[in-house]
C-alpha cells in the first residue's frame, strides 16, 4: 500500500535513513579534514610525499644561488672580524671544521680583527643539482673566485658542496675544492639537465664513494691500496711525511683516520665516462716528539687551540678535505686521482 504523503515511516525505515545520513556525514567530515590537512601542509611548506620517497631536485637554481650568496656574505663578515660565530650557521662538515678552528685561533691571536681582509667574490656560478629522495639534499656550486688570475696557470675554480638536512635547516657549505678548469670533468645529466649523484655503495666508479675515506687513510699509512695516482696529495705527501719522520732532534708520527659520517659523509657526482667526482674527508694527527733538551716549536695559531703544556711532545689534530676523480670500474691503474686537498689544524695538545 502506498504511504500517504506526510505519513510517518515505520521503525525499520527510520533506522535505514538515519544510518545513511550518518554515513554521509562521516564521508563529508573525512573529506573536509583531509582537504584542510593538505591545505595546511602546503601553506607551511612541510608536505611529505610518500615518506620522502619522491625523487626530487635537491634545490631550485634560485635557491642554490641564494645559498651561495648567503654563504659568501657570512664568510666575509666572519673573515673580517675573525669571529667564527658570524658564519657558523653557513658551514658544516670538513669545511666547517677547518673554517671554525681557523677563525677561533685568529680571534685569539688577532682580537682586533683582520686588517688585511679582502672581500671574497664568487661569480660565474654553475649549479650542479642532483635529484634524490629524502634528506640530506645537496648541490654543487662551480664558481670563479677573485682569489686567482683568470688567465694562465694561476686560473682556478672554487667548487663548493652545499648540504641541507631538513626543510627547517639552512644550506651549509660542507666541502670546498679548488680546481683548475681542466680538472672539472663533464658530468652525466638527465633530460632535465640535472646531474646524477653516486650513492655511497655505487659500483660504477672503480672505488665506491663510501670507501674513499677509509682507503685514503690506509694509503697514507701503508701505500695500500695502490690504486691512487701519483701526485702532490698521494705519493708526494707520503714522501714529505717520511722525511719529516727523520728530522734532526725531532720525530713526527702520523695517525690517519676515516671521517665519513654525518655531515662528513662523502658526496659524489657521476661523470660522463662512468666514473665520479668524489668529495670526502679524513682526520689525522701528527705527533712531534723532541729529543732530550729540545722543545717542539708551537706557532701562535696552534697555541691558540692547544690544551696542556708542551714539554717534549706536541700533538696536532687535523681535518683534511679532498676531491678525487675516480675512473670507471674496470680501469687497470691510477683509478683514483686526488685533485684537491684542503686541510687545517682543529686542535692541539701539549705534553
Amino acid at each position: 500500500m502506498r504511504r500517504p504523503i506526510g505519513a510517518a515511516a515505520g521503525p525499520g525505515r527510520v533506522s535505514e535513513v538515519a544510518s545513511s545520513a550518518r554515513a554521509g556525514q562521516r564521508r563529508l567530515l573525512k573529506h573536509a579534514l583531509a582537504t584542510a590537512t593538505v591545505m595546511s601542509l602546503l601553506a607551511s611548506g612541510c608536505m611529505t610525499v610518500h615518506g620522502e620517497l619522491a625523487v626530487l631536485p635537491g634545490a631550485k637554481k634560485s635557491e642554490a644561488a641564494q645559498a651561495l650568496a648567503d654563504f659568501t656574505e657570512a664568510y666575509n663578515k666572519a673573515d673580517k672580524a675573525y669571529d667564527p660565530g658570524l658564519d657558523a650557521g653557513r658551514v658544516t662538515g670538513a669545511l666547517g671544521a677547518i673554517n671554525q678552528a681557523g677563525l677561533k685561533a685568529r680571534s685569539i691571536t688577532n682580537p682586533q680583527g683582520n686588517d688585511r681582509h679582502q672581500p671574497l667574490e664568487l661569480t660565474d656560478a654553475k649549479f650542479l643539482i642532483p635529484k634524490k629522495a629524502g634528506w640530506p639534499r645537496w648541490f654543487v656550486a662551480d664558481t670563479d673566485s677573485n682569489r686567482d688570475k683568470d688567465d694562465g696557470p694561476g686560473d682556478n675554480r672554487w667548487v663548493l658542496v652545499f648540504v641541507r638536512n631538513g626543510a627547517d635547516q639552512l644550506w651549509e657549505a660542507a666541502y670546498l675544492a679548488i680546481l683548475t678548469p681542466d680538472e672539472i670533468p663533464e658530468f652525466k645529466t638527465d633530460k632535465d639537465g640535472h646531474v646524477e649523484p653516486v650513492p655511497a655503495d655505487g659500483g660504477s666508479p672503480a672505488v665506491a664513494p663510501g670507501d674513499m675515506s677509509t682507503e685514503y687513510a690506509s694509503y697514507l699509512k701503508s701505500g695500500e691500496p695502490a690504486h691512487f695516482a701519483p701526485g702532490p696529495h698521494t705519493d708526494e705527501w707520503r714522501d714529505i711525511r717520511e722525511k719529516n719522520a727523520k728530522l734532526p732532534g725531532l720525530t713526527i708520527q702520523y695517525i690517519d683516520q676515516p671521517l665519513d659520517t654525518g655531515d662528513f659523509a662523502p658526496l659524489a657526482l657521476a661523470t660522463k665516462d662512468g666514473g665520479a667526482l668524489v668529495f670526502f674527508a679524513i682526520r689525522y694527527f701528527d705527533r712531534q716528539t723532541a729529543a732530550r733538551g729540545y722543545t717542539p716549536k708551537v706557532s701562535a695559531d696552534v697555541k691558540a687551540l692547544m690544551t696542556g703544556e708542551v714539554r717534549d711532545t706536541l700533538t696536532k689534530e687535523w681535518v683534511s678535505s679532498q676531491a678525487a676523480l675516480v675512473k670507471p670500474d674496470g680501469a687497470g691503474s691510477d683509478q683514483v686521482n686526488v685533485v684537491s686537498r684542503l686541510q687545517g689544524v682543529t686542535g692541539a695538545e701539549g705534553s
